[in-house]
């Protein structure tokens, strides 16, 4: 029979939640972890490690997949999810159930969008065994993609 020596690190769940409570019996409470919440999604009928080919120009995001034939033809429907948060559904053309377009299903292909686009605007069509889908920006896209992400492209360039 082996014998396992004592680890030199106490283990988390003896770190962080004792079996002796010394603030009189009140135990301590596990935190739930939220998901993030982006004001601009895009949501391909693929799993999520599909590969699509993401291009961005300097007047729209181009998502290029591979599907088969059995997709036919697709529509881009755009769901406000809760007011200024807002996701991009891509649904075969007599497939319109809004129940289904506003859950949450986890193994789905997303992508966050910056501010500049304009999701109302989005396209999808199949062509040659591809869906592309166009998601068009607005007059201040100019490449780069919002508040925030044009400052972080212009940190990462100069460090790099």
């Amino acid at each position: 029979m082996k014998v396992h020596p004592l680890p030199n690190k106490r283990n988390i769940t003896i770190q962080f939640y004792p079996l002796t409570s010394s603030s009189g019996g009140s135990q301590n409470k596990k935190l739930r972890r939220l998901p993030h919440i982006f004001s601009r999604v895009l949501e391909l009928p693929f799993r999520s490690d599909a590969n699509v080919s993401v291009e961005e120009n300097p007047d729209c995001f181009r998502f290029v997949a591979e599907t088969d034939d059995a997709i036919g033809e697709v529509r881009a429907h755009t769901v406000e999810i809760h007011p200024g948060v807002t996701k991009i559904v891509i649904r075969p053309n007599g497939y319109f159930d809004l129940s289904t377009l506003d859950d949450f299903e986890l193994d789905m292909w997303r992508f966050r969008l910056p501010e500049s686009t304009r999701p109302e605007l989005a396209s999808a069509v199949t062509a040659d065994g591809e869906l592309i889908v166009t998601v068009p920006k607005g007059e201040d896209g100019g490449g780069s993609g919002g508040n925030n992400n044009g400052e972080f492209r212009e940190d990462f360039q100069s460090k790099y």
